[in-house]
């Protein structure tokens, strides 16, 4: 069985969790203490040198992404169609992959970050948190515009059909109000999140319907 180290509050842990689940993929789950320091201790960083969930080892195999662990399962253990049934499609889903480890991942992750958890975590050092929070905000308006633009007219990002690009970007964008970045201008989004909440096996994540919960347990 794959086991995969995660944390129940990283977004990019729940794409995983998110995509078993609607997939009915059965994974042994290990939660990485990561208040705790745990993913920067000796036997974390043995597993994975850059210190970060979610990883996912499956055998001889180990990926220390959630884009590589989102492929590696939908082509060994999905039905066929979750990360594209031919070399066409299958850059058609990466295309999504890669805006949701660049434009989403500087945007509303980073806002989340600094709002709710108090840091950048994500590699951009110590750089102020009032001149990243900015550019954050900015990366955010502009990411949103490019998917909304994108979902006008079509229920999925690409190929008629559930898949793990609306996986991969999915989590952060829904838990953009943890950043102070509102969904509502965008009502092609909104509708998208609906369908993704509609699906079977669908699971949540903390956060998703109480963006404030981190900073009611800071204010208790």
């Amino acid at each position: 069985m794959p086991k995969l180290y995660t944390n129940f509050e990283s977004g990019n842990s729940y794409k995983v969790r998110l995509f078993a689940a609607l997939a009915r993929i059965t994974l042994e789950e290990y939660q990485v203490d990561l208040p705790g320091n745990e993913h920067h201790g000796p036997d974390f960083l043995a597993i994975n040198p850059r210190g970060e969930v979610p990883v996912l080892v499956d055998g001889e195999r180990t990926f220390r992404d959630s884009a590589a662990i989102l492929t590696w399962l939908a082509g060994t253990y999905a039905a066929p169609g979750w990360g594209g049934r031919d070399t066409g499609e299958q850059a058609e889903v990466i295309d999504w992959l890669a805006f949701s480890a660049s434009w989403i991942q500087y945007g509303v992750f980073t806002a989340r970050a600094i709002v709710s958890f108090r840091g950048t975590y994500n590699g951009v050092g110590f750089q102020k948190e009032e001149v990243t929070l900015n550019e954050a905000r900015i990366r955010s308006q502009k990411s949103l515009e490019i998917l909304e633009t994108a979902l006008r007219g079509q229920d999925w990002l690409v190929l008629g059909r559930p898949t793990i690009a609306d996986i991969s970007v999915f989590p952060y964008v829904a838990l953009a109000p943890m950043g102070d970045i509102p969904l509502e201008p965008w009502p092609a989004i909104r509708a998208w999140i609906d369908r993704i909440r509609a699906l079977p096996g669908f699971i949540p994540v903390i956060g998703l319907d109480d963006p404030h919960y981190r900073r009611k347990e800071s204010q208790a």
